[in-house]
């Protein structure tokens, strides 16, 4: 009796952690290739600071060009991180702290991100973002970047 106790409590926490995977996603049936076309286009409430960066055409990978780089967002209430594509420049975004509403081209509804979650942005990515809460947000994202000179790139 004990043995199907474990494992039915195993079971339930695997749901539990797989269902939290998805977090931050937008949900199957609102996604729709071309939902929106543009949003904001200003930064307004953000800042941006580079915590490192590589320049990988030095790296055995040798991508001339690009640089694979970290940085850190605060995003005061308010704050919008403006319209940017990832078509040239695949990101990580981790969520650090607090609650922020990505408003993304294939999804009908805005998509809400909390703390943990982890959101890719690839090819085809089309978004902006927006802190709607009272609290500042801090997002850590990881990128490659095409151009070392654009480094403020959103």
């Amino acid at each position: 009796m004990l043995k199907f106790s474990l494992c039915g409590l195993a079971t339930a926490a695997l749901v539990t952690f797989a269902s939290a995977a998805f977090a931050g996603e937008c949900p199957a049936d609102r996604v729709k290739t071309g939902a929106i076309a543009s949003g904001e286009t200003k930064p307004v409430g953000v800042t941006d600071t580079v915590l490192a960066s590589i320049d990988l055409a030095t790296q055995s990978i040798n991508a001339p060009g690009r640089y694979f780089r970290m940085r850190e967002l605060v995003i005061q209430p308010g704050g919008i991180v403006p319209w940017h594509s990832h078509d040239d420049r695949p990101a990580i975004i981790f969520i650090v702290s607090g609650e922020i509403l990505e408003f993304n081209s294939n999804c009908e509804v805005p998509i809400v991100h909390t703390a943990g979650d982890v959101a890719p942005e690839m090819i085809g990515t089309q978004h902006w973002w927006k802190n709607n809460t009272n609290k500042p947000v801090t997002l850590i994202s990881a990128d490659i970047l095409h151009d070392e000179g654009d480094a403020h790139t959103m």
